[in-house]
């Protein structure tokens, strides 16, 4: 069994329990009171027992995780402090992501394996706007298209459009200014470099899931400083992430430690204007998600950032201080004082404000799953560097990583845009075929006027297609993206 992690010093040390860890947790504080850095402890302590970290790195200072720390005072003194005796600096095994290939392998999903729930709020389609997008899934799925980029996305747009009077039996009206909506919010996306994340080779889950010849998990860090710049695509991103390894990985139960655990930064992101339907769907893959091994930690600023649906299945708590200077601020204090089981020996409200920058509230959950008191702690100092690295360490991290030229070519195979181009050249040709025909037989008019137009039979064929391949219609998981193998 995996020993407990060490987290920091009370009056009594403070331990995360392995067994525990796919509880989920929450580390939370106000800017420049140390949640990255209590961050980059955590994804240390669970690489030294095996477990694989997958992290956004939103400023690049996690970076530093992949080198040994240097000595500094205050390292010391706390190293003293908490009598850390086999305390040495180390770097960690990490692989670096970036969905714009720049800083880190890139890293792709496609539209099919996005799906229309996450892909609307992507778009920040209303409700009209994002039924017609369902829609246009559904005809792709019913009819075995992959959908795999933006140009097979505006290929069936425009074929749905088309063909509205056709498919509208069978799904509904299919609005043209709807259409067009989505259309625009395309171009929006190519100008935010979504092309560059929706492409194949799709990420492979497994390389998330890997550790180093000496048993250590490797560090996933999805560069995202230049992502954060639209932060819709961002979030969107993560929880594509979450619902692919929802609906990918097997149930494993309780295991000793984790498979994996996810670092989600600047949380509140996930949530923000996102319509009930979604959180209703992302609360229920955070607390299934625990039966497949994976843990979930947010990190936000204030608690309040996550919707109490979510809150509630934290059970492993850091809290570091904020700040209390008018009554929005009290009111949020009160708040995260609130999440904790108390301790006699201080109020929680207080010592939130009065925490200094490394000091931390800590909860964790007992051998029983139980919360334990808060306790004021003094978190462990991390073993590898704080700050970023430079871009030539970067560089030669990159290019002897194992994953070296797996994922940077692109690949362009059949998919919807090459299907129903296809068609389009056929139904053409037919059209002509058609014409020339018509042209000789103009002597045999009972003839020609009992026959169907190309693009009547065009039509009632997609008709009978679509009756007629339910069988190979694409199945999707809780938050619409692909179930790959099903």
């Amino acid at each position: 069994m995996a020993q407990p992690m060490f987290v920091g010093q009370a009056e009594l040390p403070v331990f995360l329990l392995p067994q525990m860890a796919n509880r989920h947790g929450l580390v939370a504080g106000a800017t420049g009171t140390g949640k990255t850095v209590t961050l980059q402890g955590l994804a240390e302590a669970f690489s030294n027992i095996g477990v694989p970290v997958f992290a956004a790195d939103i400023k690049g200072d996690l970076s530093g995780i992949s080198q040994p720390g240097k000595p500094h005072p205050k390292i010391s003194e706390r190293v003293t402090l908490m009598q850390l005796e086999d305390f040495q600096f180390t770097g960690f095994p990490t692989t670096f992501w970036d969905v714009f290939g720049e800083q880190g392998h890139p890293v792709r999903t496609t539209i099919s394996d996005m799906g229309p729930l996450l892909l609307s709020r992507l778009m920040n389609l209303n409700d009209t706007q994002q039924g017609v997008l369902t829609l246009i899934f559904r005809v792709a799925d019913d009819n075995g298209w992959l959908v795999l980029d933006l140009k097979d996305l505006r290929a069936m747009l425009q074929f749905v459009a088309e063909n509205a009077g056709e498919f509208q039996t069978l799904y509904g009206n299919i609005s043209a200014a709807s259409v067009g909506a989505i259309q625009r919010r395309l171009l929006v996306l190519e100008e935010q470099g979504a092309d560059k994340l929706f492409a194949e080779p799709v990420l492979n889950l497994d390389d998330l899931l890997q550790t180093d010849v000496h048993g250590k998990g490797i560090i996933n860090l999805l560069t995202a400083e230049k992502l954060m710049q639209s932060p819709q695509l961002y979030s969107t991103f993560l929880l594509w992430l979450l619902a692919e390894l929802f609906d990918q990985l097997p149930e494993i139960g309780d295991p000793e430690k984790p498979k994996l655990v996810l670092f989600f930064d600047e949380a509140h992101l996930i949530f923000d204007d996102a319509p009930k339907a979604l959180l209703d769907k992302i609360e229920q893959v955070v607390r299934l998600i625990r039966s497949k091994g994976v843990g979930v930690y947010f990190v936000t600023q204030n608690p309040t950032d996550i919707p109490d649906s979510v809150l509630g299945q934290l059970g492993n708590r850091i809290q570091h201080a904020l700040r209390a200077y008018t009554a929005k601020d009290q009111k949020a204090v009160k708040a995260a004082a609130e999440t904790f089981r108390d301790n006699p020996a201080f109020s929680t409200m207080e010592v939130i404000t009065d925490l200094g920058v490394g000091e931390a509230l800590v909860s964790m959950l007992d051998e029983k799953g139980r919360p334990q008191i808060v306790q004021r702690t003094m978190i462990k100092p991390p073993q590898s560097q704080i700050g970023p690295i430079t871009p030539q360490q970067r560089q030669q991290l990159l290019q002897s990583s194992l994953l070296a030229g797996v994922y940077d070519k692109i690949l362009d195979r059949e998919s919807a845009h090459e299907v129903l181009a296809e068609r389009a050249e056929k139904m053409q040709q037919a059209a002509l075929a058609e014409k020339n025909e018509a042209m000789k037989e103009t002597v045999k008019p009972s003839r020609a006027s009992n026959r169907q137009s190309i693009f009547e039979a065009f039509a009632k064929s997609a008709m009978r297609s679509i009756g007629s391949q339910i069988g190979r219609r694409l199945v999707r998981g809780i938050l619409g993206s692909l179930l790959r193998g099903k």
